[in-house]
């Protein structure tokens, strides 16, 4: 699979994201500019020593990454989307986008790719989710629509054996 994020502004949530994909077998691509220097060291704590096996993308802006990508599948995570995220077939090479902490993908975007946008299920009252955690949600289930392909599905304990 493939993350897209939109001129993300947190390193910590780029951090925690890049160690979700690399947890995953899932590529990275950053939209720039982004709010922070991919070298910061708060980028490193997040993703700990996941970051060097990190299959990265960067991009000079939106235009930059639909060139590179002509023809390919993008979903649009918004919280302005009509379907929600469990409502569409991901196939296993598609681009699921996230925006920026603060605003979202712009809207520019989202009324261009509307027959693809997704959202997540929240309260009236509340403006979004931590964009990790939403990355997360909609990552995971995109690969279990795919049979979890190449991951590990049953861990071992450290010390004892299961009973089964």
């Amino acid at each position: 699979m493939n993350i897209v994020l939109h001129e993300p502004k947190i390193p910590a949530n780029t951090g925690n994201i890049g160690r979700t994909c690399v947890a995953t077998g899932s590529s990275l691509h950053l939209i720039e500019p982004l709010g922070f220097i991919l070298s910061e060291k708060k980028i490193k704590r997040a993703g700990m020593d996941y970051w060097e096996r990190l299959d990265l993308t960067r991009y000079a802006d939106y235009g930059d990454f639909k060139k590179k990508h002509p023809g390919s599948k993008v979903w649009f995570a918004s919280t302005k989307a009509h379907k929600c995220y469990d409502e569409v077939s991901y196939g296993f090479d598609d681009f699921i986008m996230f925006g920026a902490e603060d605003a979202g993908i712009p809207e520019e975007i989202l009324v261009d790719n509307e027959q693809y946008c997704i959202r997540i299920p929240m309260l009236d009252n509340e403006r979004s989710l931590n964009l990790s955690n939403s990355v997360a949600i909609v990552l995971y289930e995109a690969l279990r629509q795919n049979g979890f392909p190449n991951l590990k599905k049953c861990g071992d304990l450290h010390r004892l054996k299961w009973n089964l």
